[in-house]
């Protein structure tokens, strides 16, 4: 058994991969695999270090604007995907594989177009409420379409090939115990717990609105809470926040990091999550559980992440505040309501248990040995 993952950009292309080859080779101990992504990618970190084999392609994303500058970058990316499909078939015809299953991003598009038109069966798994740019371009190509959200099928020409299997998340977020969890972080069962973060980055203006947050918790210490400022986040945030008059050194409640390491216990012991809406991060709540706050970016592509966090609010399973509506009272205010109706909080656990795929990799891992299956056939 020969498989191919090709994916890139973000953990949230990479990780669900990663999670369905470990699936594959606990089924499979003899199988070879070969990850196909980006030259510059985070790929070229996070799977080597994971003990897979990694094929690079030089390719770069498209610009949506007119301005001369990305008029010459697209220029460019046309010549970088006619290079990528050229080293993609190479790849294909020198590996063999019989299955290439693509999970997202822009460097899984030559894999997948070269791999359909060779014959090999293929699978693209998006993660996103509304398909990206890559989905839409091999959509009509490959044998399967896997989808996060079982309402996006109607998002696709055909649907009979669409499969809604979930995102394949860590099991700390399935399994972790909010028992266990709250003892490991010295909370006790009275006190609730607030978590947020908005990305591995961080986004400026939400940050400032946490900010906000704080100074009005600092106010009433009415609860725990964590907040991950993220990389650029963390260069301003905590002078900012003095500039606020907050002085967190005061209220040993209230804590401010760069990065949540530990997530899959936080979230399993809040009561309340923060967050945006990233396919990733929604999939990781739903998981775990957790009663959520979502503010979408504005700032991404077709719009998603508003559209994903929809799903969630149509299904009674999070609360959805508009960025450019939304301040640090709000926020404050929003939460307070939530942590007040413990009916709504239970209910929206119900909601997110019932949206979550906790076997997800191990569907898409039945999927992709069913595809397999046609090719040695």
């Amino acid at each position: 058994m020969k498989a191919v993952f090709t994916c890139g950009g973000t953990g949230g292309h990479i990780n669900p991969a990663l999670a369905v080859a470990r699936v594959l080779l606990e089924r499979r101990p003899d199988s070879e695999i070969l990850f196909v992504g980006a030259e510059d990618g985070m790929e070229a970190t996070l799977v080597p270090r994971e003990g897979f084999r990694l094929e690079t392609l030089q390719i770069s994303s498209y610009m949506r604007s007119l301005k001369p500058s990305a008029i010459r970058h697209n220029v460019r990316a046309a010549l970088s995907i006619r290079r990528a499909l050229k080293k993609a078939d190479r790849i294909i015809r020198d590996f063999q594989p019989d299955v290439i299953l693509g999970t997202g991003g822009y460097a899984s598009y030559p894999m997948l177009h070269e791999g359909a038109r060779l014959g090999i069966p293929t699978a693209v798994h998006e993660s996103n409420a509304v398909p990206g740019l890559a989905t839409k371009m091999v959509a009509d190509k490959v044998d399967r379409i896997l989808v996060s959200f079982a309402d996006s099928r109607s998002a696709y020409r055909d649907p009979s090939r669409v499969i809604a299997v979930g995102m394949p998340v860590r099991e700390e977020f399935v399994f972790t115990r909010r028992a266990d969890a709250r003892r490991a972080l010295g909370l006790d069962e009275k006190t609730p717990m607030i978590v947020s973060a908005w990305g591995s980055l961080g986004a400026r203006e939400m940050n400032k609105k946490i900010a906000q947050f704080m100074k009005l918790e600092c106010e009433q210490d009415c609860w725990r809470h964590i907040h991950a400022t993220g990389s650029f986040g963390w260069r301003w945030m905590p002078d900012y926040v003095k500039e606020q008059g907050v002085e967190l050194e005061k209220h040993p409640l209230i804590t401010m990091q760069e990065y949540i390491y530990n997530m899959p216990e936080l979230m399993a012991a809040a009561d309340v999550v923060i967050s945006r809406a990233g396919a990733s991060t929604l999939n990781e709540i739903a998981a775990a559980g957790t009663p959520c706050i979502i503010v979408p970016s504005p700032n991404v592509t077709n719009d998603h992440q508003e559209k994903n966090a929809r799903i969630l609010e149509q299904h009674g399973a999070a609360v959805v505040l508009h960025e450019n509506h939304c301040d640090g009272e709000l926020l404050f205010r929003t939460t307070q309501e939530l942590l007040a109706d413990a009916p709504r909080r239970a209910s929206m656990r119900k909601a997110l248990q019932e949206l979550a795929v906790v076997d997800s990799a191990s569907r898409i891992c039945d999927i992709i040995l069913n595809l397999a299956k046609t090719h040695k056939s």
